[in-house]
């Protein structure tokens, strides 16, 4: 009786929260590319989640190469990684912050510090969001900033390299760390990466902000794999590991800090033979379902997931409607999915079946040069 009840509540919390989020206003940021590109750095689109339509603001920030963006949960403050190779002089990128929640979407720069490593690829918020957790791609290492109150960025508060190599003696020369997350207790740092083919498991501090290392300290995949982005599952079991050189899904039990392998599935068609590299990974608000992207088969793939064993299946392929779907996001009412396709400079939109997890093209496309990377913040003023 009591875990029926708890069900409902649950059930009826989630109802409350997505027609709370269906209500809200947001400005719907997106990191670009500006080498060799026509971008200018961060573009901004207005987002009425009751009407569901999108509308162009501009340019918000002129800025390098802020291909991945993280806000924080008051949507007073975002922040880039400027994936770079050089910064002032040092093997580094940059870590910029920028004040947001204008209903004109422009963005004021506040700092910006050098991530400790060379092109900074992912920027995620610990759950006490105080700290930014960073991943230097070329680098091979990941950084811990602490955020102060006025939305400035310190500098470096925890800092680890990764070291070894792989079987693919050009991708996998050395490490390259491509994302970073803590788990939920907000106890360890979980980092994906592609050049030593692991799923690597770092102790946190949300005191200070450090990291040190942990027994086990991770978990291994298939060499030639190349781990690329990870998520967790909405009850915090299970961890999902989107693999991009092989271009499949190793689904992890998690347990205080240990890794289990349940399973490893493929994320592209039984008969799809070209090249691929995997991209993004991202768990439907529901829990129900989760959803990567595929470049080169240029689709999203849709995967029932199995709450109690953390297995997956697949539900369907939906092609993207462009090219080199880099990233892809969903919006706060999980009634939306958007595609970035980086290669053709579009962004489509994608309604979710709350029931199937199915995607339909709404026939909305957002125009933006070179987009990587969605991040949708509410609007205060």
């Amino acid at each position: 009786m009591h875990c029926r009840f708890r069900r409902v509540a649950s059930l009826v919390l989630i109802a409350f929260l997505a027609l709370s989020a269906r209500a809200q206003k947001y400005v719907a940021y997106v990191g670009t590319y500006t080498d060799k590109t026509m971008s200018k750095g961060i573009y901004a689109f207005s987002y009425d989640a009751e009407s569901v339509r999108f509308e162009s603001l501009g340019l918000a920030a002129e800025t390098k190469n802020p291909s991945f963006l993280a806000a924080d949960k008051n949507g007073k403050f975002l922040f880039a990684v400027n994936e770079l190779s050089e910064y002032e002089g040092q093997k580094s990128g940059g870590v910029s912050a920028f004040r947001a929640g204008d209903a004109t979407g422009k963005l004021i720069f506040l700092n910006e510090v050098a991530s400790r490593g060379a092109d900074p690829c992912y920027i995620a918020f610990d759950k006490s969001g105080r700290y930014l957790l960073v991943a230097n791609y070329s680098g091979g290492n990941v950084a811990v900033f602490p955020v102060r109150v006025d939305g400035k960025v310190g500098e470096a508060s925890g800092f680890v390299q990764h070291k070894g190599s792989s079987v693919d003696k050009e991708r996998q020369e050395g490490p390259h760390a491509h994302w970073i997350e803590t788990s939920p207790d907000n106890h360890y740092a979980l980092a994906a990466d592609l050049g030593t083919d692991e799923l690597i498991v770092h102790r946190f501090d949300e005191k200070s902000g450090a990291l040190t290392k942990n027994d086990p300290p991770g978990a291994e995949v298939t060499g030639g794999s190349g781990p690329r982005h990870a998520a967790f599952s909405r009850n915090g079991k299970f961890v999902y590991l989107l693999n991009e050189m092989k271009g499949t899904i190793t689904a992890f039990r998690y347990e205080g800090g240990k890794l289990t392998e349940v399973q490893t599935i493929s994320s592209l068609p039984k008969d799809f033979s070209d090249s691929n590299d995997a991209a993004e990974l991202a768990m439907h608000p529901s829990g129900k379902f989760l959803y990567a992207s595929n470049r080169g088969e240029d689709a999203i793939t849709v995967f029932r997931v199995d709450q109690a064993k953390g297995t997956l299946d697949v539900i369907e392929h939906v092609p993207t409607q462009g090219k080199t779907p880099r990233s892809f996001a969903i919006d706060p009412t999980g009634r939306l999915l958007l595609a970035a396709n980086q290669n053709s400079n579009n962004i489509v939109v994608f309604r979710i079946d709350a029931g199937t997890g199915r995607l339909t093209p709404t026939g909305q496309k957002l125009d933006v040069p070179s987009p990587v990377c969605v991040v949708f913040v509410k609007r205060n003023r």
